[in-house]
């Protein structure tokens, strides 16, 4: 799986979101959501889910570009997201950070923030790595 690839094109779920990724490594994957009706709860907040999802993408794409070539694939196993601070417009940003690479479990960090860098969600990320399905 080439990071450019992935930074050039969102496909299937991340695509409908709107989900950009600006950076990719095996190390810290980082992106950007701009806030729309269509992700807003009743409130006019974002949807937890939308946090969830965000965390999701980046831990597997992080871990995928590593586990892909070799023949394996990344999957959600765990995804644990605490809500701090909601956002009701502007720029969703997210950062995850690798904490554990091991043979079968990854583990990230994520750090959801609004435009004013003020943190509103984090979320630790298991990635399980299994032989891709044929």
């Amino acid at each position: 799986m080439d990071p450019d690839d992935i930074l050039s094109r969102p496909v299937g779920f991340d695509a409908l979101l709107g989900l950009r990724l600006v950076e990719c490594s095996e190390e810290l994957v980082r992106a950007q959501l701009a806030v729309r009706d269509e992700l807003r709860q009743p409130f006019g907040l974002v949807h937890g889910g939308v946090f969830a999802s965000i965390a999701e993408t980046l831990a597997s794409v992080g871990t995928a570009v590593v586990v892909g070539p070799q023949g394996m694939a990344a999957l959600g196993q765990s995804n644990q997201t605490s809500f701090v601070r909601p956002i009701a417009d502007g720029t969703i940003h997210a950062r995850a950070i690798r904490r554990h690479r091991g043979a079968t479990t990854w583990i990230w960090d994520v750090e959801i923030s609004d435009d004013d860098g003020r943190r509103c969600a984090l979320s630790r990320m298991t990635i399980a790595v299994r032989p891709q399905p044929r």
